[in-house]
């Protein structure tokens, strides 16, 4: 998987991605559950927050965003210029140890090869305070696949999960424990699994 062609198609279809996508619905009520277990104007992490429209838009002022697209992060500034935003991969964030109370990773692992899905997990621990939280999007089944012209960009999209079982063993591997699990509607109209994590 090349990282400048998936970060290519992102910057490509910011806008139209950013417009399939809300602020409300199922998945981001979730972000209300989150905070409830967090102290006082916690620090949240972002991962994949693309053009801030949903997890960013609802995460307190502070919140960090991390993003592989440049595009999409200049939309993340005009929608949240409170916002610390940072241009990088999530195998390598750059902040540093227990720096956060939590991360989010919505709709973003899936977008690295799943052999490096337990690199990302560990980073996420990495940079997450002892009994911080995770909630991110999980794969149910295990596949690797790239999508051709991803929302009618001219681009490719690389997507690749091991599946559930072999990513909630990935968490306990990091350290994490698993609070939840749920399958919420996506503003794009499918189904997808939630999880929320505990780090140990």
């Amino acid at each position: 998987m090349d990282r400048n062609r998936v970060r290519r198609a992102w910057d490509a279809v910011a806008e139209a991605y950013a417009a399939n996508r809300r602020a409300d619905g199922e998945d981001a009520a979730l972000l209300a559950e989150l905070l409830a277990e967090l102290p006082a104007e916690p620090t949240v992490l972002d991962v994949g927050c693309g053009d801030g429209a949903r997890t960013l838009a609802n995460l307190p002022a502070g919140s960090v965003g991390l993003d592989l697209s440049r595009r999409g992060l200049e939309l993340a500034r005009e929608r949240r210029p409170d916002a610390r935003l940072l241009q990088a991969d999530m195998t390598a964030v750059p902040l540093g140890e227990d720096t956060v109370d939590a991360v989010t990773a919505y709709h973003a692992v899936f977008h690295v090869p799943r052999a490096e899905h337990p690199a990302v997990y560990r980073e996420f621990a990495r940079v997450l305070r002892p009994g911080g939280y995770l909630l991110a999007t999980v794969g149910t089944a295990e596949y690797e696949t790239t999508r051709p012209d991803w929302f009618g960009s001219g681009h490719p999209m690389f997507f690749s999960t091991p599946g559930r079982e072999a990513t909630l063993e990935q968490l306990r591997d990091a350290g994490f424990e698993v609070v939840w699990e749920r399958s919420v509607e996506d503003p794009l109209g499918s189904s997808a699994l939630f999880v929320l994590a505990r780090l140990s």
